[in-house]
């Protein structure tokens, strides 16, 4: 049993070079308005203002000795109380379960990042073991994806599948942000789908959009 304290995006650095990658500052951005109403999720804009892309781990290394920082600062020994082991000293500040535990960070990962594991010269072994070994996985459902066969095929995963939290959906959710970028490149109607914030920066700064969609094959709604 986990209570989570925060949620982190953090955009990728413009060095990734997948295709059509949007500016980081306009990634940053959007996903800034599309979390004004979250109290518990958060943009962290490290990662993008790197001066190189970075690997996965050595995000996630940061960001756990950020949060361990933290945790130190609000949760201070009081020089004035002796520690005890006792119920009562469980739940502190609502981030440690008991004194004996910290805070722990997780990648929340769709199913296809599993399989991406799989493929030959993408992933480095060690940093595979380490993500799900040091900090673990959460991992949401795809269509047409079988996250325990992924995990079962290797010897990594299978090793540290206690470390591996499988969230089950009531109602499965198939949109994804290719699909998003998707319908905006073929000027179909977004709305519903991203907050007016969000939908109204793409076109003010017509992200996404392609040639034939700013001649009237359609536009963002």
């Amino acid at each position: 049993m986990y209570q989570v304290i925060e949620g982190i995006i953090s955009p990728v650095n413009d060095s990734y070079g997948k295709k059509d990658l949007v500016a980081a500052h306009h990634r940053v951005a959007m996903a800034r308005l599309a979390l004004q109403t979250s109290d518990w999720i958060r943009v962290d804009s490290w990662e993008s203002e790197q001066p190189q892309w970075m690997e996965t781990v050595k995000v996630l290394r940061h960001h756990h000795s950020q949060l361990l920082k933290s945790s130190a600062s609000m949760e201070g020994p009081d020089p004035n109380k002796t520690p005890s082991a006792s119920a009562d000293s469980c739940n502190v500040g609502g981030i440690r379960p008991c004194f004996a535990a910290l805070p722990e960070l997780k990648l929340l990962c769709g199913a296809d990042v599993l399989k991406s594991f799989q493929t030959p010269n993408l992933w480095k072994d060690e940093h595979i073991r380490e993500i799900v070994e040091k900090f673990g996985l959460v991992c949401v459902s795809r269509g047409g994806h079988d996250p325990k066969e992924y995990i079962l095929d290797s010897p990594i995963l299978r090793q540290f599948q206690h470390n591996i939290h499988l969230a089950r959906e009531p109602i499965r959710n198939e949109i994804s942000a290719t699909y998003i970028r998707k319908a905006l490149d073929q000027g179909l109607s977004v709305k519903y789908l991203l907050p007016d914030t969000v939908i109204n920066y793409i076109r003010d700064h017509s992200l996404y959009i392609n040639d034939s969609s700013r001649k009237g094959k359609g536009r963002v709604s």
